[in-house]
């Protein structure tokens, strides 16, 4: 049975469950650990909140695992050489998806990139430079050790390659406004031949030519509860998501389901549909659609601003809808960049909770539609109760 609470898998523990009620894009519905829910719908999570310590822990135990296998292959003899720089490559890129996401839902973290527990509890917080130092040199390594197809994995996209590394790694460069590394390690995915855009209903299929990383599925479990399926959940979506579609937008026609309760109308995710078994989808970590956003953004920022329109309109077009305007202004094309990742990666590995964050726009897009339950510091989740308890780390201001 899959877990319901994994950080990777859609449920109620997922990551793109909880920053989806933590942003402004769904509402919680259902009434399994309601309490636990609700903290983050309102943005008042307690530090002893049990899926806030999944998050933080299951996040830990892949940097735990991964720097298992780093210290291992150093002292192996019995291993190829080819086989050695696959296996590493895969625990950098483990290790820094992990520390991305931890950094990025809790601020500073302590940085173990050992398995050695006395120096792992004894470690401080470390700041957002020396993180982003880390996580850079595991994705260039990454980078560099993987190969560029996935022969390894029987052409399955469920481990790694160069092109998984330099994907997280264009994002990487996009949150720390490195603009022209942002835009080169997303083109290097985009000029790949592995890797072109689908038609909506085909992007989040096995191996669809979209998908640049998934996680697979090992005991053919069919998708539903192990991606993002509102009836499992029972979340809905918020007004403010709803109406975020523009008028033609097949987006909402092929990806959102809906149902009129009592004269309202209550929409809800279905980017993940299949129940077939052999599953034909698999959760999808990484896609193209969001390196075309990533170097419009950048491009933007470097005032290239034809070519983030032309690399916009491309998802546009995929979704039915018309060209923009070439006459708009910088303010103008970041503004319909924060609208297009909107609406293309909504309920998507926290997207939309991590953009409002990095462009310091939490605040204003948050506090009219929550009320008093937001505050400034809510932006971060706290530490863990139990880490607290057992460690020599803070608690993050507000808790």
């Amino acid at each position: 049975m899959v877990n319901p609470e994994s950080i990777s898998q859609g449920g109620r523990g997922s990551i793109s469950f909880l920053t989806a009620l933590s942003a402004d894009e769904i509402l919680y519905s259902g009434f399994l650990n309601a309490d636990n829910i609700n903290e983050y719908s309102f943005n008042e999570i307690l530090p002893e909140n049990s899926l806030d310590l999944v998050i933080w822990s299951e996040l830990y135990q892949y940097i735990y695992k991964a720097n298992a296998i780093l210290e291992g292959l150093q002292s192996s003899e019995g291993i190829s050489d080819g086989m050695k720089s696959q296996l590493e490559g895969e625990a950098k890129f483990l290790r820094a998806f992990s520390f991305f996401y931890l950094f990025n839902l809790y601020g500073d973290i302590p940085l173990t990139i050992t398995t050695d527990y006395e120096i792992n509890t004894s470690l401080e917080r470390s700041t957002k430079p020396d993180v982003y130092s880390q996580i850079i040199s595991d994705l260039t390594d990454a980078k560099n050790l993987l190969p560029e197809d996935y022969d390894f994995s029987n052409n399955e996209r469920v481990r790694a390659n160069k092109f998984v590394a330099s994907a997280l790694l264009a994002r990487v460069y996009l949150y720390n406004e490195n603009w022209q590394e942002a835009e080169t390690n997303a083109s290097l995915v985009l000029n790949s031949s592995l890797y072109e855009l689908t038609q909506l209903d085909q992007v989040f299929l096995t191996n669809s030519n979209e998908v640049i990383f998934q996680l697979g599925n090992p005991n053919d479990i069919a998708a539903d509860g192990i991606t993002f399926n509102y009836n499992y959940t029972g979340a809905y979506f918020s007004n403010a998501l709803s109406q975020a579609f523009e008028d033609g937008d097949v987006r909402k026609e092929v990806w959102v389901d809906s149902a009129d309760l009592d004269g309202t109308i209550y929409y809800w995710a279905k980017k993940y549909t299949g129940l077939d078994l052999p599953p034909v989808e698999y959760t999808t970590v990484l896609r193209l659609a969001e390196q075309y956003l990533i170097r419009a953004e950048a491009r933007a920022h470097q005032n290239d601003l034809g070519n983030a329109i032309a690399d916009l309109n491309t998802i546009r077009n995929r979704a039915g809808l018309p060209n923009l305007s070439n006459s708009l202004n910088q303010v103008q094309v970041l503004l319909a960049i924060e609208q297009e990742r909107r609406v293309e990666l909504f309920t998507e590995w926290g997207h939309r909770w991590l953009d409002i964050k990095r462009t310091n726009r939490a605040d204003v897009v948050l506090s009219p539609l929550k009320g008093d339950t937001w505050q400034s510091t809510d932006v971060l989740y706290p530490i863990p109760q139990y880490q607290i308890q057992n460690s020599n780390l803070e608690q993050n201001p507000g808790y």
